[in-house]
């Protein structure tokens, strides 16, 4: 594939990809805020609490062969649906064993009402199951756009039916119940749309081979998924539901910006690393590229969402969430590291080293457990501080690890970042002194916003960065020839 053509594909699955993850975090938020000022925190608890097991029961049904999909240069037919019937297959034993352990899961968190929750909760990731290969097939294939639209069609349609059963008294059903709907409309959207259908197809040799990649990605994710829920774990069980609560809403507005980075570079970068593989030149430019296209969006991104959290909660919630504006900063500051370290994951499988990700998430699990040591009788926001330091240790690591791997020197990778940091922390500081003056909510977060992207704007400009040149010559040349 030509160099131009390779661009251009990158650049529309990029653009594709941040409409979407734009527009879902959008829909996301307005159902959110309208159900945060609905439920109580202890419904909001209770959610928490199956995330947890859903979290693991997902990752289980995956089994990290989709990821491999992804990464094999040329999938056939048959990987495509043996792969999808192995995953239907384990989603339907999965939900077997929940189904009998959720009075268990009930006595963990001393709630008697998990029970039939979590039964109904984890009906989700059966449906989803059976569109985890047609998206994976739009990804490889490098058109996203489908996905991106069924995303939008099941935000409106599930939030809608979570708001009215808030409003009618449902409580964590609500959201129960919008989960369910989500997936349903996502995954028949997907079926309906694609034109793929599988075929009765079920191959031990496809299976293998991607079973080293698959393998990899799996074992790394369970321990990043651990990484990720031990806290809740910890919180709903050690403290209570309503603390639970305060943490389950700071963790789940944080991790709508760090998430959406994360999926859309994933989804937009590895096919493209995957398509370089061979050609180690041409892998480390890329690489190169993309951490500088990275940095240059989440350094200003993360840092503003830390400054501005207390007029974005006030507006969103008043003061009933006064309790999360903490955890919330504290938890974007952490996402600089995740997100900066998921792409690092991206370049270690592009080159079908998925089993040295175990390793990577093993250190980070153990950073992690061990700042839940040190801090767990300090409190929640001890806990969360906690996480913060452990990520930036294992970000430090993580370029270590990613410079012995792929080549790509770790005097290069942070050369690559350093000046966009440099860059977004001044402007944001100069954002934050000149908000935080003003004390109307709607004020404050409109002049940080302002002022942060201007002064970020005109300090590239200045130093003729070719990340915002080319992002912005793309983006304006798209909208002149729409438009000419």
């Amino acid at each position: 594939m030509a160099e131009a053509d390779i661009k251009l594909r990158t650049a529309r699955t990029l653009k594709w990809n941040t409409i979407d993850k734009f527009a879902s975090q959008l829909l996301y938020a307005v159902t959110g805020v309208v159900l945060a000022n609905l439920l109580s925190k202890e419904d909001f608890g209770l959610v928490g609490a199956m995330l947890v097991f859903q979290s693991f029961a997902s990752l289980f049904v995956d089994s990290g062969f989709s990821s491999a999909l992804i990464q094999k240069k040329s999938p056939t037919e048959t990987d495509y649906c043996t792969v999808l019937w192995f995953n239907l297959a384990m989603s339907v034993a999965i939900y077997a064993v929940l189904w009998f352990c959720a009075p268990l899961i009930a006595s963990a968190f001393n709630d008697g009402r998990l029970v039939w929750l979590s039964r109904a909760m984890f009906l989700s990731f059966i449906i989803n199951a059976t569109a985890i290969v047609q998206t994976n097939r739009l990804m490889k294939q490098m058109t996203v756009q489908k996905i991106a639209i069924s995303n939008t069609v099941g935000l409106i349609i599930s939030g809608a039916a979570g708001i009215w059963l808030a409003v009618a008294g449902y409580g964590a059903w609500a959201i129960v119940w919008q989960t369910l709907i989500l997936s349903f409309v996502k995954s028949a959207f997907l079926w309906a749309t694609t034109g793929w259908i599988p075929r009765h197809r079920f191959c031990l040799k496809s299976l293998k081979s991607v079973f080293a990649v698959g393998s990899g990605v799996m074992a790394s994710s369970f321990l990043n998924t651990v990484s990720l829920n031990i806290y809740s774990f910890i919180i709903g069980a050690y403290y209570n539901l309503a603390k639970l609560g305060c943490y389950t809403q700071a963790d789940k507005w944080s991790k709508m910006g760090i998430m959406s980075f994360s999926q859309i570079l994933t989804s937009s970068f590895l096919p493209v690393l995957s398509g370089f593989q061979d050609n180690k030149e041409r892998l480390l430019g890329a690489m190169s590229k993309m951490n500088k296209f990275t940095a240059y969006l989440a350094f200003p991104a993360m840092l503003l969402l830390v400054t501005a959290s207390r007029p974005i909660f006030h507006i969103l919630f008043g003061t009933k969430w006064d309790e999360a504006i903490i955890m919330f900063q504290i938890l974007c500051a952490r996402g600089i590291f995740l997100i900066l370290t998921s792409l690092y994951n991206n370049y270690i499988l592009a080159i079908g080293r998925a089993k040295a990700l175990v390793e990577y998430e093993i250190v980070k699990d153990v950073l992690m457990v061990t700042a839940i040591f040190v801090t767990i009788r300090m409190g929640v926001t001890a806990m969360i501080w906690g996480q913060l330091i452990a990520s930036a240790i294992f970000y430090a690591y993580s370029v270590i690890v990613t410079a012995r791997l792929t080549g790509y020197r770790a005097a290069r990778i942070t050369a690559d970042i350093i000046p966009y940091a440099a860059t977004a922390a001044a402007t944001v500081v100069l954002a934050w002194l000149t908000g935080n003056a003003i004390a109307n909510d709607w004020l404050n977060l409109l002049c940080q916003t302002a002022i942060c992207i201007a002064a970020y704007y005109a300090a590239n400009r200045l130093r003729s960065q070719s990340v915002q040149q080319e992002v912005l010559s793309y983006a304006l040349g798209r909208f002149r020839r729409k438009n000419a």
